[in-house]
């Protein structure tokens, strides 16, 4: 056989084949850019194929079942709200004030940059075992984080975990007022950066570790 019989045309090269982690994320791009379109009503793993332009079995592959990409969905905001955080964290100057002045903004932008795509997640997973589970997963890593950051500006360099809980609690529901349009996010920042400024300037006489 003539090697000339051998040769592949230029006009018929083999399509690169996307990577696992690069399927993952498109598929997470298409399936909010679903919610943020028609809500979480339509969200299903067969719609989610044909919107991306894949086999359900792909779907299927990378999920399991509808409940698993809406915890897929809450954990890559949840990443992202971390990323941004520490990116903005890391050229931050080293005091209280700014410390507090970039976890409270962080905080509050990620949840307007998706309050209702992500309202809708959770709402969606209510009472899901599973995503109880992550969101106390990825809760404890953002206490754990913020203590690391913010004790060493505390007058007994700790600070109680009922505080941070707290502090937790007032992040989530300023937030939810500013997503919903019940105050502004200026606002929400500055009530949040005064709450984290009181928790961390108290002293721990009247908490417990």
């Amino acid at each position: 056989m003539s090697s000339l019989g051998a040769k592949k045309s230029p006009l018929h090269k083999p399509r690169k084949r996307m990577t696992r982690e690069d399927r993952n994320w498109q598929l997470l791009d298409v399936a909010w850019k679903m919610i943020h379109d028609g809500g979480t009503e339509g969200l299903s793993l067969g719609n989610l194929a044909e919107q991306a332009g894949v086999t359900k079995p792909v779907v299927y592959d990378h999920f399991g079942t509808r409940s698993g990409l809406l915890i897929a969905l809450y954990q890559d905001y949840d990443q992202r709200q971390t990323a941004l955080m520490d990116a903005t964290l890391a050229q931050s100057s080293p005091t209280l004030h700014d410390k507090a002045s970039v976890i409270a903004a962080s905080y509050v932008d990620c949840v307007l940059s998706q309050g209702r795509e992500i309202s809708g997640v959770i709402a969606s997973l209510a009472g899901s075992p599973e995503l109880e589970q992550v969101k106390r997963d990825y809760h404890l890593l953002f206490i754990d984080k913020c203590r690391d950051i913010l004790s060493s500006f505390s007058p007994t360099g700790k600070i109680p975990m009922p505080r941070l809980w707290g502090f937790l609690g007032a992040a989530e529901a300023l937030s939810y007022a500013a997503a919903t349009g019940e105050i502004t996010a200026d606002q929400a920042k500055q009530e949040l950066f005064e709450t984290i400024i009181a928790m961390v300037s108290r002293d721990n006489h009247d908490s417990g570790n």
